[in-house]
């Protein structure tokens, strides 16, 4: 391989490991014709839920039993709401504006519950069954795996 080859290559490698930074990825793949890269990190995961002590919203009833239970095996609970993919979990469509739903919330199917951004891309989370939300499990800005559970919709 060149000098010259294997700048270009360290470079590129460089850029893709700060693509990983900038966007919370945990792997990026890069493929040119007979040229493939693949980078990838471990990036720890901290799923949080809503503490049951918690105050409620105003306008929202407590909900404790329903967050008890998500809190017990969120993975395994039938109205899991999970990303379908690796990013950042928003949960307001700009910064400062009021989060698409709070525990206590009616949604109805097909509702943006939160978007997860990808690659410089916001992708609308929709509800995939209407309900009431009973528990959110990430944070605005928190990084998410693909299949984490970001809420419980009951």
């Amino acid at each position: 391989m060149s000098k010259d080859k294997q700048s270009v290559d360290k470079d590129l490698i460089r850029d893709l490991a700060g693509l990983l930074d900038e966007t919370g990825l945990s792997e990026i793949e890069i493929e040119r014709d007979d040229f493939r890269v693949r980078v990838s990190r471990q990036i720890q995961s901290v799923s949080v839920a809503a503490p049951a002590h918690a105050a409620p919203a105003a306008s929202a009833p407590p909900v404790a039993p329903a967050i008890d239970a998500a809190e017990s095996n969120p993975d395994s609970h039938p109205g899991a709401v999970k990303s379908p993919m690796v990013g950042t979990a928003y949960r307001a469509p700009a910064p400062g504006a009021e989060p698409f739903v709070e525990i206590g919330a009616e949604v109805a199917k097909g509702e943006t519950v939160l978007i997860v951004e990808a690659m410089k891309t916001m992708n609308q989370i929709p509800a995939p069954h209407s309900g009431r939300v009973t528990a959110i499990l990430v944070e605005d800005g928190q990084p998410v795996e693909f299949g984490e559970p970001l809420m419980i919709i009951e």
